[in-house]
């Protein structure tokens, strides 16, 4: 994911509500969201390279997220993949906060990453780029590829809208949509410096990326879960800037998991 927008227990009804998208190349082959056949509590797509995933949630109301961090520290290639920290952490539906620390104890071997990993009822950050584990405390939240709520120019502008939706009674999954299509770019003087040069950062600062022929937003995804335990997830495909497909599934968490 490039750019997640969440509400961390904010709204009467949803106690949990996700709006992101995945950037990616798009010759990078994935498969869409479902439940996957060898762990079928986990919904989530796949990363066909590497075997992970950057975002999912589970049977149980386990749910995880990863971006990358961009900034100028060498690239390593012989670095695990990070999808692999998401896909562990839904796999086996550990608490939260003993997954983090376990992450933290072999997070060198990895490039950046931002984790978001928790259940409805609580939410904890690590990134090998800023600190130690903590949870996340109630409130509308952004995250692209630098730290939980650097105010980049799409995170700013992203939590805005979503705080405004919350204040809906029953908010639209589509409404979250639109606020991850928007693709008007930063202005110049708002731009983060991450080491790409002014062009590259200008194309990457949308919420939703048209890019190239190259790169791109590949998925939309929204889901809600409701206080009740009822999950809506959806999600959008993206071929060079085109909805191609739009899944949806609904299920009820099967138990509920001390925070």
């Amino acid at each position: 994911m490039c750019l997640i927008l969440f509400a961390n227990d904010v709204h009467p009804e949803y106690p949990l509500i996700f709006a992101g998208n995945r950037d990616e190349f798009y010759d990078r082959p994935t498969a869409p969201a479902a439940f996957w056949d060898d762990a079928p509590h986990v919904l989530a797509g796949r990363d066909r390279k590497a075997g992970g995933t950057w975002l999912g949630i589970t049977r149980r109301g386990h749910w995880a997220t990863v971006t990358n961090v961009r900034d100028e520290r060498p690239h390593r290639e012989d670095a695990p993949s990070r999808g692999r920290l998401v896909a562990d952490y839904l796999r086996d539906e550990p608490a939260p906060d003993a997954y983090l620390e376990d992450v933290e104890a072999e997070a060198d071997q990895y490039n950046g990453f931002n984790l978001l990993v928790g259940t409805a009822e609580s939410t904890f950050y690590y990134s090998n780029r800023d600190g130690t584990p903590r949870p996340v405390q109630s409130g509308i939240h952004g995250m692209s590829n630098a730290q939980l709520d650097d105010p980049w120019p799409k995170v700013e502008r992203g939590t805005s809208r979503l705080d405004t939706l919350c204040n809906e009674d029953e908010p639209s999954v589509e409404a979250f949509f639109d606020v991850l299509d928007d693709r008007r770019p930063a202005p110049d003087e708002n731009l983060p410096q991450t080491g790409v040069g002014r062009e590259t950062e200008r194309m990457l600062s949308p919420p939703f990326i048209d890019g190239d022929e190259a790169y791109g937003t590949r998925a939309s995804t929204v889901f809600l879960v409701h206080r009740s335990g009822h999950v809506t997830f959806a999600e959008r495909s993206f071929d060079g800037g085109i909805s191609t497909e739009t899944r949806d599934f609904t299920f009820d968490v099967t138990s509920r998991v001390a925070s």
